[in-house]
């Protein structure tokens, strides 16, 4: 009983001291009745620390002889052990910045580190509301706060727990209300953009293409933005892909990154943004080593090639042409019988060729004895390379017979999977006769393409697909080209997963994914198929890259 009566005096003698301030004309009068309030942040009396938390910021700004004193006491009103105490520390920190905007930063600090204490979620809504009204305040001074917590400066990193807590806030709180938030607005997503940038050295491929998206999504980089603003982003894929260091063939964490990063980058380029750095890039050091890279990973750098070629300038088509011819030749087999032939490779490198062609077409006079005349010296028109025309266009007619054939097998495959269909009787044989079926419709796409793009390849000055009227297998379906020779089949678009590692928690190694759904029995016809998973734009491929320095490996 009588501890109810110390507890009940308490809240009165709070009140009191309130009142006293609130009358007070010349408040700073009264140091000894906030000092009292101070005092009641140590109280045993749960709702006399609740009032306490409520007193304090209110008339923090009369006392700035007290405010490192205030601070303090109200920062263990914020770690009581009483939920209901925390809840209304939490709420009163906004109020310390309202009429004194210099301590904006501190309260953000404090409460950017609350994020990773706040275990119940309305403690830790307390917290995002908290935030949000600070940011609202001044979004500025706050994000640059925020994003301290995110950085790492050399070996002094962050604590990790806490930079995924701020990350996670920064993510699913303030970029969705970024319309809001960032006013005036160019100063403003310049200055968020700033903080990004700074802050990519050291990130997940996840994060790094969530900041990409949020960055894609700002109207500095809109639709309407100049080329050097595209330019500006394609910039900061190149950095984060590492283009300006050598290439080892064994840093498999390199190759996933680099891969993504080009993923990535291909919209910026079907913007105006030059595709030049990554191209030099593969050619010089991917395209020598090709043979010893992963084959999942030549599957995605092959498609990320083709969907890249229609960009490519003139200058870098031709410096590029000659490996790209090398490397179809060597995919190309020369006699039907006993060789084998990944499909989706030769697709990938046709289509490719075919753009880079169509920017540098004298180029292919000496790489496949072509005779066209551009009337440059570079046509090489006096030179003799019949061979090299002979080779090339006997290789195409075996790739068209591998093609014809393949297509024979996979429609009468798509025959027997309906019947299959129709008779299977649980979903789990079901859904293994459907994820054949849309393999096997995929094959029968990619092999339509190849014959579209190697029949105009046997004239001697042959026309090449310059514009984007094949559409590549692994993409939705418009109106799939077919010669008139072949049997084409309807297709309607494929729905085959990415699969890959998974793994979202090392930082810079992004990566590409294992996209090689399979699309046809590899016995069936004794040749190698190459994947086909679908990848529309816009999925990342979000693997997770390592950090460096953190000993984090890519798998």
């Amino acid at each position: 009983m009588a501890e109810g009566n110390d507890e009940a005096q308490d809240i009165e003698k709070l009140y009191e001291y309130g009142d006293k301030l609130s009358q007070s004309k010349d408040k700073s009068q009264n140091v000894e009745d906030y000092n009292n309030i101070l005092k009641a942040a140590k109280s045993n009396s749960i709702k006399a620390r609740q009032l306490a938390a409520q007193l304090i910021p209110r008339f923090f700004k009369f006392f700035p002889s007290l405010s490192a004193n205030a601070i303090d006491s109200h920062l263990d009103l914020c770690e009581a052990d009483e939920l209901g105490v925390r809840i209304q520390a939490i709420r009163g920190l906004p109020l310390f910045c309202k009429d004194t905007p210099e301590y904006l930063s501190k309260i953000v600090d404090i409460l950017a580190q609350l994020l990773l204490t706040a275990v119940e979620n309305v403690e830790r809504d307390a917290v995002h509301k908290a935030l949000l009204s600070l940011l609202r305040q001044d979004v500025k001074a706050s994000l640059t706060t925020l994003f301290k917590h995110i950085e790492s400066v050399d070996e002094q990193q962050t604590d990790e727990n806490l930079r995924e807590r701020t990350l996670a806030f920064i993510r699913d709180k303030v970029f969705p209300i970024k319309n809001e938030l960032l006013k005036p607005t160019e100063q403003m997503e310049r200055h968020i953009t700033d903080l990004i940038k700074k802050n990519l050295q050291d990130v997940t491929g996840s994060e790094f293409k969530m900041f990409m998206d949020f960055l894609r999504s700002l109207s500095i980089f809109g639709e309407k933005a100049p080329r050097e603003r595209v330019q500006e982003l394609i910039e900061i894929v190149e950095g984060q892909a590492d283009l300006d260091t050598l290439f080892n063939a064994t840093d498999g964490e390199h190759l996933v990154r680099l891969i993504s990063c080009l993923f990535m980058a291909i919209p910026l380029f079907e913007k105006g943004a030059s595709n030049s750095k990554f191209l030099i890039y593969l050619n010089k050091y991917l395209f020598p080593v090709f043979d010893t890279l992963p084959g999942e990973r030549k599957v995605d750098l092959l498609k990320n090639l083709a969907d890249s070629s229609p960009y490519t300038s003139p200058q870098d088509s031709r410096q590029i042409l000659p490996s790209v011819v090398q490397l179809l030749k060597k995919y190309m087999p020369q006699t039907k019988v006993g060789e084998e032939m990944n499909f989706t490779y030769v697709e990938c490198l046709l289509y490719t060729f075919h753009h880079l062609a169509s920017k540098a077409p004298n180029a292919t006079n000496s790489l496949c004895g072509y005779k066209i005349v551009t009337g440059q010296p570079s046509d090489r028109l006096g030179e003799d390379f019949s061979d090299c025309y002979k080779d090339f266009t006997e290789r195409l007619s075996c790739v068209e017979e591998l093609a014809r054939a393949t297509m024979k097998k996979l429609t009468q495959g798509m025959v027997e999977h309906n019947k299959a269909l129709t008779a299977a009787k649980s979903d789990e044989a079901k859904a293994d006769i459907k994820s054949q079926r849309q393999n096997a419709t995929t094959g029968l796409r990619t092999c339509n393409n190849i014959l579209a793009m190697t029949q105009p390849l046997h004239s001697k000055s042959p026309s090449f697909v310059g514009d984007k009227h094949i559409n590549l297998s692994w993409k939705e379906a418009v109106k799939p080209l077919a010669p008139s020779n072949t049997t084409v089949v309807g297709v309607k678009r494929l729905a085959t997963p990415l699969t890959g590692s998974g793994n979202n928690g090392s930082r810079k190694s992004r990566g590409a994914g294992n996209m090689q759904g399979q699309f046809v029995d590899r016995a069936s016809q004794g040749l190698t198929y190459g994947g086909s998973g679908s990848r529309g734009r816009g999925r990342g491929r979000g693997r997770g890259w390592g950090r460096r320095g953190r000993g984090r490996g890519y798998y």
